[in-house]
């Protein structure tokens, strides 16, 4: 590692282009994540493809023949392959892009990338080369309950659907995805677990507040400043609230994975290493990027975890 760099050195001297890959199912969440990390870094740095834009079949076609977006065969698998092999050398690709409004695919278009790619979708990590082309990835894996409730938010509020077009859709893809997205979590470097708070199920609508777990690969070689530090001072005089902070294990396709769980609220003061960290690097301080907010919820210091070690990997490597 090379001490020197700073993030954004690292990022422009970096030859060819980072490639993250964000993976899980529909309406898990994966936009959010991808959405916050590009906020994290800058839109300057970053560009992101949603992999809709590589199905083969519009929303007719897949009613027509009773097949889902899920399925490999609805989906261009081997174009996503041939194009992520060209972005990551920088170079231009010509794509789709899905139009979910209307279900249909337009284009194509020129797609240029930035000096960091985010590729997000139900089929980032589904082949041995995919998997191979990506600098690092992430499984976003939210609860069946919480999921459920997520689609149906999303689809009848976005994308126009009855809820019970959605239910009716969700059980249809049932199979699809314990079959073929579910197995891809077990080559992500990290995986986000999220669950309902144990303070309260109406939180999650209420405040964004859900129990969230970052599992992933601990980081090798030597970190300066890696420091998650709790405020003891500011836990004195926190005004009343209700969090927890544990760390376990988890094993995960015979890798060990580090895992941290956050619930409840947490003040900016509390958790002042989380500020340290970002310190001269990406654009400040995670309290003031996530909205100058006086507390955070577990998504948003998960999101902020993410991108430092996003930060870091680049970072040793240039």
């Amino acid at each position: 590692m090379n001490g020197h760099y700073s993030f954004q050195e690292a990022v422009i001297g970096r030859k060819g282009v980072y490639i993250i890959g964000v993976a899980g199912d529909s309406g898990s969440g994966k936009t959010s994540f991808t959405q916050s990390i590009r906020h994290l870094f800058g839109d300057e740095l970053v560009s992101t493809i949603s992999l809709d834009d590589y199905h083969l079949l519009d929303r007719e076609q897949r009613r027509a023949r009773n097949i889902t977006p899920l399925a490999p065969e609805a989906n261009n698998i081997s174009g996503l392959e041939k194009d992520l092999s060209d972005l990551k050398g920088g170079n231009p690709v010509r794509k789709m892009v899905y139009n979910h409004s209307l279900g249909i695919l337009e284009g194509p278009v020129t797609f240029r990338p930035s000096k960091i790619v985010i590729l997000e979708g139900l089929h980032t990590l589904f082949t041995p080369m995919l998997r191979e082309s990506f600098d690092f990835s992430l499984y976003v894996d939210p609860a069946d309950d919480v999921r459920r409730e997520w689609k149906l938010k999303r689809d009848i509020e976005k994308r126009g659907y009855s809820e019970r077009e959605v239910m009716e859709e969700i059980k249809k893809r049932q199979d699809d995805y314990e079959r073929y997205i579910f197995p891809q979590k077990e080559y992500a470097d990290a995986v986000i677990h999220i669950g309902f708070s144990r303070y309260g199920r109406d939180l999650g609508w209420l405040k964004n507040i859900y129990r969230t777990t970052l599992s992933q690969i601990p980081l090798t070689g030597d970190i300066p400043g890696a420091d998650l530090a709790i405020s003891l001072p500011a836990f004195m005089t926190l005004v009343p609230g209700q969090f927890s902070l544990s760390y376990s294990r988890e094993i995960l396709g015979g890798r060990t994975l580090a895992s941290l769980t956050f619930d409840g609220e947490f003040d900016c003061h509390f958790i002042s290493g989380l500020a340290d960290l970002f310190s001269g690097e990406a654009r400040g301080s995670p309290c003031r990027i996530l909205g100058e907010r006086k507390l955070l919820t577990p998504p948003d210091i998960v999101k902020a975890l993410l991108a430092w070690r996003i930060m870091q990997e680049i970072i040793m490597a240039a």
